[in-house]
């Protein structure tokens, strides 16, 4: 698993409120363009966003579902994203004072194409993407984004 981690200038629950608004998914995390659909209980488990990868004209829908999580802690994700397949995503929050937090996103390809890729080809790209996720994350956490969760 590719994982990347950065330390945020933002507290851990001003994070999660970014995570537990799925219509801002799109807005984060890099190759989602936009969302579609969100389950009302969403970032439960089995909890389900529908969005779109890709650029316009050439958007492929697909969605995102929700394997594992600890409220204010972890999230693991199982991201689609065909025709390159699908990603285990697991997302950490770990608290470092009143002000600051420390996030770590890791990821691999589970299914489809991407699993074909090389590990040692596939992990720095994914690793290029997911630390612009963190940069986006970190800026909409600290600027007030999201809602209560």
């Amino acid at each position: 698993m590719s994982t990347v981690t950065q330390v945020f200038d933002a507290p851990a629950a001003h994070v999660w409120k970014v995570i537990a608004d799925g219509w801002l998914y799109s807005g984060w995390v890099v190759g989602a363009s936009r969302i579609r659909a969100v389950d009302d209980h969403w970032p439960h488990i089995g909890s389900t966003l529908h969005h779109s990868v890709g650029a316009w004209p050439l958007l492929i829908n697909d969605s995102t579902s929700v394997t594992a999580m600890e409220t204010g802690r972890k999230l693991e994700l199982l991201a689609r994203g065909w025709p390159m397949g699908e990603a285990k995503v697991l997302i950490t929050l770990e608290d470092l004072g009143s002000t600051r937090c420390r996030v770590s996103i890791g990821e691999d390809a589970v299914k489809g194409p991407g699993k074909l890729v090389p590990k040692a080809l596939r992990d720095p790209v994914i690793g290029v993407r997911n630390r612009e996720t963190l940069k986006r994350l970190e800026l909409m956490a600290a600027g007030g984004a999201g809602r209560a969760g």
